[in-house]
């Protein structure tokens, strides 16, 4: 099962195992993460899911399509950076596994 870690902003360390085909909105909700708060559930309706993606994972997770729900979401979200996903948006796969994300300041 992939090993994802989610670090708070004040720097805590969650590292828990995700399994195959949920989001990683989903791992960080099922773990009780602190951080992401999911508001609509993972409908991409929200960017209260809102992460940082760590610089040498985004050729594996890409960015948002110009023009998509995620990046029109995304412009709503604090403190978007260019390194900002949605993590309802992030399938959890094998090619996953030691991702490292970021939580913002907060999801407000």
């Amino acid at each position: 099962m992939p090993k994802i870690t989610y670090v708070e902003y004040g720097g805590r360390e969650h590292r828990v195992e995700v399994p195959l085909g949920l989001s990683v909105m989903r791992g960080a909700v099922d773990n009780n993460i602190p951080g992401i708060d999911a508001d609509c559930g993972g409908e991409c309706a929200c960017a209260t899911c809102h992460v940082y993606i760590d610089q040498e994972w985004l050729g594996v997770t890409g960015m948002p399509v110009p023009g998509s729900q995620e990046a029109s979401m995304l412009s709503f979200a604090a403190l978007a950076q260019p390194n900002s996903r949605l993590s309802c948006q992030l399938k959890v796969s094998e090619a996953l596994d030691g991702l490292v994300v970021r939580l913002p300041e907060g999801q407000h």
